[in-house]
């Protein structure tokens, strides 16, 4: 087992990694859309959509894959309503159309509007 990490995502806001290795198969923590440049998150579901994908596709990269070795995604919404903008982001990223949940939670941690995480195979 090996843990992942990317200078290009955001670091972990609380104890855990960014990803781990296991049997051939990389698991994501959640993704929020936060900047790992300025530590902010844009205001917009579209554009932390935008940014929790290419958060996740950084800490792929440190692992050698991309986004078409996901075969797994848990999305988590801050508000339902949501739900068609985050997916014309997330249908541009995800185009190998990996197994997916997708439902509203309470709240995200630091205010977000979308938190994704993944699973994918070596």
């Amino acid at each position: 087992m090996k843990i992942i990490h990317s200078e290009q995502a955001p670091a972990a806001i609380g104890p855990y990694s960014q990803a781990y290795e296991a049997n051939g198969f990389i698991f994501t923590s959640g993704q929020l859309g936060i900047n790992p440049s300025t530590g902010k998150m844009p205001e917009t579901i579209t554009e932390q959509t935008e940014q929790a994908c290419k958060n996740i596709a950084a800490i792929l990269a440190a692992s050698g894959l991309s986004m078409m070795n996901v075969i797994k995604t848990t999305c988590f919404l801050a508000d339902i309503n949501d739900f068609k903008a985050f997916n014309e982001v997330y249908a541009k990223h995800f185009v190998s159309k990996p197994a997916r949940s997708c439902f509203a939670v309470k709240s995200l941690p630091a205010n977000g509007l979308c938190e994704i995480e993944v699973i994918a195979a070596k």
